[in-house]
Parts: structure tokens; C-alpha cells; sequence
């Protein structure tokens, strides 16, 4: 009896001995090794910094798709927004060529990469709010900390990779369509997203339905892409998307930041198994 007692008592010490350790060496080593991640991954979004460093670089981008070459061009980055578009788009019906291209004066936020970063950002922050003069004193303040960070993490990646749902009443009043010289046309409408490590463009090509057609009339609901034959209806008019023309451009840094924030989340998760292991251990041996 007195040597299993013995044996526990000793088993306790040296659990909470590797459970100190764990507090409060490992922690910070993990911390400072997300900190340096997180930090790689901030400066993949190339975005101005101070006056003295001035704006952000321009990154041309060269449109494509394996589907179709009725539409072309390039577009501009310039940090979280499109400095420039120059587009080529050729018309079904007629084989006319329309060329399509922004305002000198505007520029367009790509509102998914500033929410990317700024998520990033928050994340970087809460870590660097725990320095390693910081003792944690419970694993409970650990798992918190790492599902705060994972939070901010899980929405920096879905910004990227879940581009906002639209109806093309939405897409049509967007100021997106007030970007372009000479005004688009009435029977195009354009919309530009995130996907993945993708910048996506996509322009509608719309014909007004009589009002005398026999078709069914059903406006259709959001979505990120919409396919030929989807109706909307806009000021007085019934209108049917006839075609769709999506063109994408890969963006090498929007991948890298994707890479930072996987290798991250799985670094949180690690973590927070190796504090759960010892919480689960207090939990069902206790002493």
C-alpha cells in the first residue's frame, strides 16, 4: 500500500513538473513561432505603410480561362484594391470587340483581402499580448487564448475562401459598375471576388424578357456565380442573364497567406491537445 502511494506521489510530481514545463516554456516557444507565421503572413498583404514608405506596389495580372477566349485583359493590384482594369470582351452575337477599363480616378477595395488582414492583425495582437514575461497559471487560460486566435484565423481563411453570395439586383447596384470609361453598357453587369488564391472576374451578359414572353418569371436568389437563364428584375425592366464569362488570375501571395494560416491553426490545435491531455489526466487521476 505504501508503495503504490509512494508510486502515485511520484507520478503527481513529475506530471506537474511536466506540466509547468508546459505553461510555461512551451507555451511562449509556440507563441513566438505563430507570432513569426502570423507576421510572414501580414506581409503578404502588400499594403502601403507608413508616408515615408509610400503606396503599396502595382502587380499586373493577366486574365485567363481554359473555357473560353471571349473575354481578356489584365488587371492591377495594388495592395487590398484594383488600381486598374483593362478588358477585352467579346460579344457573342456579333463578334464585336468591347473594351472595358477603369477611371484614372477610382479604385476598387477588394473588402476580402482588408478583412483578411485585419483578422490576421487581431490575431498577432492577442499573441503578442501574452509576451514571455507572462506566466499562465491554468490550462483553461491557454485553450482560451488559442481558440481566440483560432477564431481570427478560421475568418482570415474564409474570407478568402468563401466569396459573398449576390443576387444580380445587388451585383447591379454595386459601385463597381460606376468603375469603368466609358459607362458599361446596359446589358452587361461585372462582378469581381476572391477565391481561394484566385482573383475571379465575371461578367453577365443580359437580354430584357418582353412582356409578352412565355417564360415563367423567377427572380433568382444570391449566389457567387450566376448561370445563363437566371432572372432578375431591375427598375421597371425583367431581365435574363443570356451569358457568363469568368476569367481568373492566380495571386502567388494570397496562397502563401493560405499555406501561413493552415500551418498556424494547426500549430493552435497541437497545443491545445498537449493542454487537454494533462486536463483530461487531472481530471479522471485525481490526487
Amino acid at each position: 500500500m505504501a508503495t503504490a502511494m509512494a508510486a502515485t506521489a511520484a507520478e503527481r510530481a513529475v506530471l506537474e513538473e511536466e506540466f509547468r514545463w508546459l505553461l510555461h516554456a512551451e507555451v511562449h516557444a509556440v507563441l513566438r513561432q505563430l507570432q513569426d507565421i502570423l507576421k510572414e503572413a501580414s506581409l503578404r498583404f502588400t499594403l502601403p505603410g507608413s508616408a515615408s514608405e509610400g503606396p503599396a506596389k502595382q502587380e499586373n495580372f493577366i486574365l485567363g480561362s481554359c473555357g473560353t477566349d471571349q473575354v481578356k485583359g489584365v488587371l492591377t493590384l495594388q495592395g487590398d484594391a484594383l488600381s486598374q482594369a483593362d478588358v477585352n470582351l467579346k460579344m457573342p452575337r456579333n463578334n464585336q470587340l468591347l473594351h472595358l477599363a477603369f477611371r484614372e480616378d477610382k479604385q476598387w477595395k477588394l473588402q476580402q483581402i482588408q478583412d483578411a488582414r485585419n483578422h490576421v492583425s487581431q490575431a498577432i495582437y492577442l499573441l503578442t499580448h501574452r509576451d514571455d514575461s507572462y506566466q499562465f497559471k491554468t490550462g483553461a487560460e491557454v485553450l482560451k487564448l488559442m481558440d481566440a486566435v483560432m477564431l481570427q484565423l478560421t475568418r482570415a481563411r474564409n474570407r478568402l475562401t468563401t466569396p459573398a453570395t449576390l443576387t444580380l439586383p445587388e451585383i447591379a447596384a454595386s459601385g463597381l459598375t460606376r468603375m469603368f470609361a466609358p459607362t458599361l453598357p446596359s446589358d452587361l453587369l461585372v462582378n469581381v471576388y476572391i477565391n481561394l488564391n484566385k482573383l475571379c472576374l465575371t461578367v453577365y451578359q443580359l437580354h430584357v424578357l418582353q412582356p409578352n414572353s412565355t417564360k415563367n418569371f423567377r427572380p433568382a436568389g444570391g449566389a457567387v456565380l450566376h448561370s445563363p437563364g437566371a432572372m432578375f428584375e431591375w427598375g421597371s425592366q425583367r431581365l435574363e442573364v443570356s451569358h457568363v464569362h469568368k476569367v481568373e488570375c492566380v495571386i502567388p501571395w494570397l496562397n502563401d497567406a493560405l499555406v501561413y494560416f493552415t500551418v498556424s491553426l494547426q500549430l493552435c490545435q497541437q497545443l491545445k491537445d498537449k493542454i487537454s491531455v494533462f486536463s483530461s489526466y487531472w481530471s479522471y487521476r485525481p490526487f
